[in-house]
C-alpha cells in the first residue's frame, strides 16, 4: 500500500463504509455551476461568457476560444478547472481590445452552449470565484436506506472533514510521488506549472495528515488549547489561549472553526496542545516542510471542517439518489461523498461496464 493512499485517511462516519454507490454514470449525473463573487459590469474590453460544457476539458476549451476569437491564449481567463466527466457551467473572459468581436453563436455546438454573455473591464483570474453548486445523482446504491438517511443528516448537521481530495494529488498520487522525488533528490521539475502543482499537492497532503490526527483524537470538530480558529466565511484567524464555554458555543454554532496548517515559512500560528499535535504528526515529514519553506511559501491556515450549504437530497428509488449543495472555493465534493458512502467513479470503469 502506498504511503500516499488517500483512502486510508479516517472518516468521521465509519458507518459510511456500510453503504456504496456510483457517481458519474452519465455526464448528466454530475453537474457543477460556478458562482462568481461579483456581477460583471456589463461594459469594458473583455467579453465574459458563461459556458455550459459537456465532457470537455477547461483548458482545452480556453484554447479553442482563443482560436475562434483570433487572440493569444493569454487573452483568455477562467477562475478554475472543472471536471471533464460532467456538465459544468463556468465563466471565461476574452480580451478583445483591438479586435473585432466574433459571432459567439457560431462557437456553440451540441456539447458547448453559451448561457450568459456580458462584458467587464478586467480579465477573469484564477481563484476568483465564490464556489460551486453541485447537483449529483448517485446510482447503484447499496445499503439500508436508514443508514443513508442517517449519514445524510449527519453531514447536514455536523459537516465533514475538510480534506483536500484525491484529484488534488494526481492519478494514484502521482503529484505527491513527484514532489517526494524533487524534495529528496533536489532535482526540481523544469516547468513552472509543474512546480506549482507539486508544491500545492505536498502542502495539501501535510494538512490532511494533521486533519486525520485531529479526527483520531476527536478534536477536528472542536476547540483545543493553542488552536488557531477561523471566523466563518472569512480567512481571519485568532489564537486560543484558554478553552471556555463561550468558545465552545461559538464552535457549536458554526461561527468559528478549528484550523490546520498550510505549511510554509515563519513560525506556526498554533501553540501549546495544538502545536504539539501538529509537530508530532509531521515529525516524519520534516524534509517536506523544509522544502516548502525553501520555495518561499508562507504559513497559512485552513478550516478543519466543512459545512455544505443548502444540502438537500431526494431518493428517486431504492438505487438512486439526487444530491445538491454549495461548496466554497477550495473545497471538494468528493470529501463530502466519502462521509456518505464508499463511492465508485463510473468513469474509471471500462466503457462496456458504464451505464448507457
Amino acid at each position: 500500500m502506498s504511503k500516499f493512499d488517500f483512502s486510508i485517511l479516517p472518516r468521521v462516519n465509519e458507518l459510511a463504509t456500510q453503504c456504496a454507490a456510483s457517481i458519474r454514470a452519465q455526464a448528466e449525473y454530475f453537474k457543477v455551476d460556478e458562482q462568481l463573487p461579483f456581477t460583471p459590469e456589463g461594459q469594458g474590453g473583455h467579453v465574459w461568457l458563461k459556458i455550459e460544457k459537456r465532457g470537455i476539458n477547461t483548458d482545452w476549451l480556453a484554447g479553442e476560444l482563443a482560436k475562434f476569437a483570433g487572440v493569444a491564449r493569454v487573452a483568455i481567463g477562467y477562475a478554475g478547472l472543472k471536471d471533464r466527466h460532467a456538465i459544468t457551467r463556468q465563466w471565461f473572459s476574452i480580451n478583445l481590445e483591438g479586435h473585432e468581436e466574433p459571432n459567439w453563436s457560431e462557437f456553440e455546438r451540441d456539447d458547448i452552449k453559451i448561457i450568459e454573455q456580458t462584458r467587464h473591464n478586467k480579465k477573469l483570474k484564477r481563484g476568483v470565484l465564490t464556489g460551486n453548486i453541485f447537483t449529483l445523482r448517485l446510482t447503484d446504491m447499496q445499503g439500508e436506506q436508514a443508514a443513508w438517511v442517517s449519514a445524510l443528516e449527519h453531514i447536514q448537521k455536523q459537516g465533514v472533514p475538510n480534506y483536500f481530495a484525491e484529484q488534488r494529488f494526481g492519478h494514484n498520487g502521482g503529484n505527491l510521488q513527484r514532489a517526494d522525488y524533487w524534495f529528496t533528490t533536489g532535482k526540481a521539475p523544469r516547468q513552472r506549472n509543474q512546480k506549482s502543482m507539486y508544491l500545492s499537492a505536498a502542502r495539501s497532503w501535510l494538512f490532511n495528515q494533521v486533519l486525520a490526527e485531529r479526527i483520531r483524537l476527536t478534536t477536528w470538530n472542536d476547540v483545543m488549547a493553542g488552536d488557531v480558529m477561523m471566523l466563518s466565511g472569512s480567512k481571519s484567524v485568532f489564537n486560543v489561549d484558554k478553552v471556555d464555554n463561550v468558545l465552545q458555543t461559538r464552535v457549536a454554532n458554526k461561527d468559528i472553526h478549528p484550523t490546520g496548517p498550510l505549511w510554509g515559512r515563519g513560525e506556526s500560528l498554533a501553540a501549546t496542545d495544538c502545536l504539539q499535535v501538529e509537530q508530532a504528526t509531521l515529525t516524519d515529514w520534516q524534509g517536506w516542510q523544509q522544502a516548502l519553506e525553501k520555495q518561499g511559501l508562507s504559513q497559512e491556515r485552513r478550516s478543519l471542517r466543512l459545512f455544505p450549504e443548502n444540502f438537500e437530497w431526494t431518493f428517486i428509488d431504492d438505487e438512486q439518489l439526487t444530491l445538491s449543495f454549495f461548496l466554497p472555493l477550495g473545497c471538494y465534493a468528493t470529501a463530502v461523498m466519502r462521509e456518505l458512502a464508499v463511492i465508485t467513479d463510473a468513469t474509471h470503469r471500462p466503457p462496456e461496464k458504464r451505464e448507457q
